[in-house]
């Protein structure tokens, strides 16, 4: 990657570390998560850090301490199988949601040392760790959330709520199977969040309480619509040797419109609901 795209997708790392992440654990009704919420800054701090130094033994280190917070989250998905012994879609999305950042975690640790994990090269694995910060964790979370909301017995949701973790993990497999295996992903997560953009537009924006949450819905549900269509594009380009955009242009425009029309329009809408919820 050049160096504005290597900066851009650092800074919606950053996002994610320190804003997608807390704000979508306050959303997660798990013991224990509000521990962990209130110690974040100890974790996102020194990741956060570890993007602006040099690869390199500091580097590794601040990003094993990030890594340490995504694994303390990700250790509440057994849990709460444990605890709730349910395998319903909102529940798969959900538990999901708490694994994927350990992804990400693992990922910034290989990047930062210049260690190829898995064989993978740093730009690789640089672009898994905002991947699993919106597609594995706020996707999965929201796709959750909507179908926990939605009708009772809608199809629609609660097919998002299992294509979306099915997607995500369809293109982690493709980093080790090939590209059409990703694309083949990318088919099943789009649909997947093109489902979560249907109902939380067709279903939930009505419901909301004020404008201002409404408004929110519609952006995180309207902004899909897009950028999983350009998700496709680059997808079906590089399986198939067909013209696609570039790193630099996913960045700007699929990277840029997830995090901050999706996932960040998305979670302040959620928060929005369940405060609104709570006062009642």
């Amino acid at each position: 990657m050049d160096k504005g795209t290597t900066e851009l997708v650092d800074l919606l790392v950053l996002l994610g570390m320190g804003a997608v992440l807390p704000l979508g654990l306050a959303l997660v009704d798990e013991p224990g998560l509000a521990r962990i919420r209130r110690l974040w800054p100890l974790a996102a701090v020194p990741g956060a850090l570890s993007l602006w130094l040099p690869r390199g033994g500091l580097a590794t280190a601040t990003a094993v301490l990030y890594a340490l917070g995504t694994l303390a989250v990700a250790l509440h998905a057994p849990r709460r199988l444990a605890r709730t012994r349910s395998l319903a879609p909102a529940e798969i999305a959900v538990l999901t949601a708490l694994a994927a950042p350990s992804v990400a975690g693992v990922a910034l640790v290989a990047e930062r040392s210049g260690y190829p994990l898995f064989g993978f090269e740093p730009h690789i694995l640089a672009l898994t760790v905002p991947h699993f910060h919106y597609a594995g964790f706020t996707a999965a979370l929201v796709a959750g959330l909507v179908c926990r909301a939605s009708a009772p017995g809608s199809a629609a949701a609660r097919c998002a709520a299992l294509s979306v973790p099915a997607g995500t993990l369809l293109v982690l497999a493709g980093y080790f199977l090939g590209n059409w295996w990703q694309f083949a992903g990318a088919v099943v997560l789009s649909t997947g969040m093109w489902l979560v953009g249907l109902v939380s537009w067709r279903d939930l924006r009505a419901r909301a309480a004020d404008p201002v949450t409404a408004g929110l819905l519609t952006v995180s549900s309207g902004v899909l619509a897009l950028t999983m269509l350009l998700a496709l594009w680059w997808a079906l380009g590089r399986a198939a040797g067909l013209p696609h955009p570039t790193l630099a242009w996913m960045a700007a425009t699929h990277g840029l419109g997830n995090a901050l029309g999706f996932a960040l329009c998305a979670l302040l809408a959620w928060r929005r609901i369940t405060t609104a919820e709570d006062a009642r």
